[in-house]
């Protein structure tokens, strides 16, 4: 069962995703928040498995909310995804380095946001390949958005550094295992291992992490 809470400032807009969530096997709709305190606090109470996460609310809005709830290691287990009627990209970047683990529009499929929940709750990230790179193109490049430490860098062996870049290149475990014709478990284990060396929380802030360290260079179109 999924559990999750519902933060949006618009009531219908809950009390949608609270029916579609609630007719649907597998889901579990814990709480709702109508503002980034409620989220945070609702967090902190009912420790859901996923917080869909409003951007633009009232006081506290979803990307500060989902600082505090990535930042606060007794909601370890909680992932965010960040649903809004607003396709920009700075709002995706930011998303993404406050600690989200994907991003969808509020005008996405039913279908298609019962999948972005299995997928983040699997502790995959959501992130479609080209999305990144345009993101990647036009924020990272900036210095003041180079915060890794570099002796983390220092670490990263050779085959970690290739495995990187397919997972930045949105490769699932499975396809990078068949890529570098290795197992999935072994494919899962180096992951693993950046992300602890890097210091990411999940596989959507490490993309960011790779593309904001140098790790891995985004290629420009031609």
């Amino acid at each position: 069962m999924i559990r999750v809470l519902l933060a949006d400032d618009q009531v219908l807009v809950r009390a949608g995703f609270r029916v579609l969530l609630e007719t649907e096997d597998g889901f579990d709709v814990v709480g709702e928040a109508g503002d980034g305190e409620q989220a945070v606090a609702g967090a902190i109470e009912h420790r859901p498995d996923i917080v869909v996460m409003d951007v633009r609310m009232p006081g506290v809005d979803g990307l500060e909310a989902t600082r505090r709830i990535t930042a606060n290691p007794e909601l370890a287990g909680t992932k965010v995804l960040v649903l809004t009627t607003f396709d920009v990209d700075e709002y995706v970047y930011e998303a993404l380095r406050a600690g989200a683990s994907g991003f969808l529009l509020k005008d996405t499929e039913p279908v298609e946001l019962l999948r972005a929940l299995r997928v983040v709750a699997k502790g995959e990230a959501l992130l479609a390949p080209t999305v990144t790179r345009r993101l990647i193109q036009e924020f990272v490049g900036r210095p003041e958005n180079r915060r890794i430490d570099t002796s983390a860098v220092r670490e990263i062996t050779d085959r970690e550094r290739e495995v990187l870049g397919l997972v930045a290149g949105g490769m699932s475990n499975d396809e990078i295992a068949a890529h570098l014709v290795i197992s999935t478990a072994t494919a899962r284990t180096h992951v693993s291992r950046i992300m602890t060396k890097i210091g990411a929380r999940d596989r959507a802030q490490l993309v960011v992490l790779a593309y904001e360290s140098g790790l891995v260079t985004p290629r420009r179109p031609a």
